[in-house]
Protein backbone atom coordinates (compact mmCIF):
# COMPACT_ATOMS: atom_id res chain seq x y z
CA UNK A 1 0.00 0.00 0.00
CA UNK A 2 0.88 3.90 -0.30
CA UNK A 3 3.12 5.53 2.03
CA UNK A 4 2.16 9.01 2.93
CA UNK A 5 4.00 11.60 4.74
CA UNK A 6 1.69 13.79 6.96
CA UNK A 7 3.04 17.14 7.93
CA UNK A 8 1.35 19.47 10.56
CA UNK A 9 1.78 20.98 13.81
CA UNK A 10 -1.18 20.10 15.32
CA UNK A 11 -1.22 16.54 17.04
CA UNK A 12 -4.80 16.19 16.53
CA UNK A 13 -4.65 16.54 13.14
CA UNK A 14 -1.38 13.88 12.63
CA UNK A 15 -3.75 12.06 14.89
CA UNK A 16 -6.83 12.21 12.96
CA UNK A 17 -5.58 12.25 9.86
CA UNK A 18 -2.88 9.07 10.53
CA UNK A 19 -6.07 6.93 11.57
CA UNK A 20 -8.21 7.61 9.28
CA UNK A 21 -5.63 6.46 6.52
CA UNK A 22 -4.16 3.50 8.60
CA UNK A 23 -7.91 2.33 8.45
CA UNK A 24 -7.61 2.14 4.42
CA UNK A 25 -4.63 0.25 4.79
CA UNK A 26 -1.90 3.25 4.10
CA UNK A 27 1.55 3.71 5.63
CA UNK A 28 1.80 6.51 7.70
CA UNK A 29 5.10 8.78 8.29
CA UNK A 30 4.98 12.15 10.10
CA UNK A 31 6.39 14.78 11.12
CA UNK A 32 5.89 18.38 13.22
CA UNK A 33 7.71 20.67 11.73
CA UNK A 34 8.91 21.38 8.14
CA UNK A 35 12.58 20.27 9.03
CA UNK A 36 11.78 17.28 10.24
CA UNK A 37 9.07 16.97 7.18
CA UNK A 38 11.85 17.25 4.66
CA UNK A 39 14.14 15.20 6.42
CA UNK A 40 11.74 12.17 6.25
CA UNK A 41 10.34 12.92 2.67
CA UNK A 42 14.21 12.77 1.31
CA UNK A 43 14.43 9.90 3.47
CA UNK A 44 11.32 7.47 2.68
CA UNK A 45 10.12 9.25 -0.54
CA UNK A 46 6.52 8.55 -0.16
CA UNK A 47 3.92 8.18 -2.91
CA UNK A 48 1.84 11.32 -1.03
CA UNK A 49 2.60 13.95 0.82
CA UNK A 50 -0.10 16.04 2.80
CA UNK A 51 1.20 19.41 4.30
CA UNK A 52 -0.04 21.83 6.94
CA UNK A 53 0.48 25.53 5.58
CA UNK A 54 0.84 27.25 9.22
CA UNK A 55 3.44 25.71 11.70
CA UNK A 56 6.69 27.36 12.73
CA UNK A 57 6.01 30.33 10.75
CA UNK A 58 2.53 31.33 8.98
CA UNK A 59 3.83 29.89 6.02
CA UNK A 60 6.24 27.25 6.05
CA UNK A 61 4.25 24.97 3.89
CA UNK A 62 4.38 27.24 0.98
CA UNK A 63 7.99 27.59 1.56
CA UNK A 64 8.64 23.52 2.05
CA UNK A 65 6.12 22.73 -0.91
CA UNK A 66 8.54 25.25 -3.25
CA UNK A 67 11.83 23.59 -1.66
CA UNK A 68 10.23 20.14 -2.84
CA UNK A 69 9.72 21.38 -6.86
CA UNK A 70 13.20 22.72 -6.55
CA UNK A 71 14.73 19.45 -5.80
CA UNK A 72 12.57 17.82 -8.38
CA UNK A 73 10.80 15.94 -5.83
CA UNK A 74 7.43 16.03 -7.86
CA UNK A 75 5.53 13.31 -5.29
CA UNK A 76 2.09 15.04 -4.92
CA UNK A 77 1.22 17.01 -1.74
CA UNK A 78 -2.24 17.94 -0.18
CA UNK A 79 -2.40 21.22 1.38
CA UNK A 80 -4.07 21.21 4.53
CA UNK A 81 -5.30 24.67 5.01
CA UNK A 82 -7.55 27.06 7.17
CA UNK A 83 -6.00 30.10 5.90
CA UNK A 84 -8.84 31.33 3.28
CA UNK A 85 -11.72 31.40 6.00
CA UNK A 86 -8.89 33.49 8.21
CA UNK A 87 -8.25 35.62 5.85
CA UNK A 88 -10.95 35.15 3.54
CA UNK A 89 -8.79 34.13 0.69
CA UNK A 90 -8.74 31.43 -2.26
CA UNK A 91 -6.02 29.43 -2.74
CA UNK A 92 -5.27 26.90 -6.24
CA UNK A 93 -2.57 25.50 -7.23
CA UNK A 94 0.10 27.39 -9.06
CA UNK A 95 3.92 28.40 -9.35
CA UNK A 96 4.32 29.95 -6.18
CA UNK A 97 2.38 27.51 -4.44
CA UNK A 98 3.50 24.40 -6.31
CA UNK A 99 0.73 22.15 -4.53
CA UNK A 100 -1.78 19.17 -6.48
CA UNK A 101 -4.56 20.10 -3.99
CA UNK A 102 -6.30 22.30 -1.41
CA UNK A 103 -8.18 20.56 1.77
CA UNK A 104 -10.23 23.24 4.15
CA UNK A 105 -9.54 22.04 7.88
CA UNK A 106 -11.67 20.80 9.17
CA UNK A 107 -11.81 17.74 6.95
CA UNK A 108 -14.30 15.06 6.92
CA UNK A 109 -12.40 11.24 6.76
CA UNK A 110 -14.45 11.10 3.83
CA UNK A 111 -13.08 13.77 2.05
CA UNK A 112 -9.52 12.71 3.02
CA UNK A 113 -9.92 9.69 1.39
CA UNK A 114 -11.67 10.85 -1.36
CA UNK A 115 -8.95 12.90 -2.36
CA UNK A 116 -5.84 10.93 -1.31
CA UNK A 117 -7.39 8.08 -3.60
CA UNK A 118 -7.60 10.56 -6.65
CA UNK A 119 -3.60 11.63 -5.92
CA UNK A 120 -2.49 8.17 -5.45
CA UNK A 121 -4.32 6.69 -8.48
CA UNK A 122 -3.39 9.50 -10.62
CA UNK A 123 0.31 8.88 -9.74
CA UNK A 124 0.88 4.92 -9.60
CA UNK A 125 -0.61 5.68 -13.18
CA UNK A 126 2.15 8.27 -14.29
Amino acid sequence: MALIAIIDDDPDILDASSLVLKSKGYEIITATNPNDGYDIVKLHNPDLIILDVMMDEPDDGFFLAQKFRKENIHTPIIMYTSVSKAVGMDFGANEMVPVDDFVEKPITPDELIKKVEKLIIHQVKE
